[in-house]
């Protein structure tokens, strides 16, 4: 099997377990949909849009790179960043980063969510990964999408990469505001002493 192939493949897994899966498992635990992105245009509604379109675009151009082959060439290739221990490099961020958004999400339990719920009170998870990291599974996400670039450099990777990077810094300090006033002082204590990344 190429390894163009395998790409795709590993894209789907990835997808599947630390979205569906996750989100089927949690909803079956609680009866609580794990999706909580509003479909009003404020900040947090408009960025659910632009994680959506970020994922699809991410399968847009690994199918292309998978069975369009000839099609590549228009994802504007950076040949230059085309070598294979760049690739090894890679192929490794993404094994870590499905490990670690895994392993992060298991720790954070029925308090998991893709997005700001208002709705369910949630616990303040801070142990595990979380006494290291505020933000693990965003940390774990753009550590997938570098891996990512590397392994099929081009300007639509680029771009993941650059969008992926302002919308997740977006949605961190929207959920800190909404940690802040949920949790309070509880909150403060663990902001001040556990870093937003590492």
């Amino acid at each position: 099997m190429r390894t163009e192939i395998y790409l795709f493949l590993f894209l789907l897994v990835y997808f599947f377990f630390v979205f569906f899966l996750r989100s089927y498992l949690l909803w079956k635990r609680t009866g609580i949909n794990p999706l909580t992105f509003n479909k009003t245009d404020d900040a947090h509604g408009y960025n659910g849009k632009v994680f959506t379109f970020i994922s699809l675009l991410e399968l847009g151009v690994v199918s292309i790179y998978a069975f369009k082959n000839e099609w590549y060439q228009y994802l504007l290739p950076f040949w230059y960043l085309e070598h294979d221990y760049l690739k090894y490099m890679g192929w490794s961020l993404l094994f870590l980063s499905l490990i670690l958004v895994w392993v992060a999400q298991s720790q954070m339990a029925n308090s998991w969510r893709i997005g700001i719920d208002e709705v369910n009170k949630t616990k303040l998870v801070t142990n595990g990964l979380y006494a290291f990291s505020r933000n693990p599974i965003f940390l774990g996400v753009m550590i997938a999408n570098i891996g990512l670039m590397l392994i099929i450099p081009n300007a639509f990777t680029l771009l993941i990469v650059s969008l992926s990077t302002v919308s997740i810094n977006t949605q961190i300090r929207l959920e800190e505001t909404f940690l802040k006033k949920v949790h309070g002082d509880t909150y403060m204590s663990y902001y001040q002493k556990t870093r937003r990344w590492f």
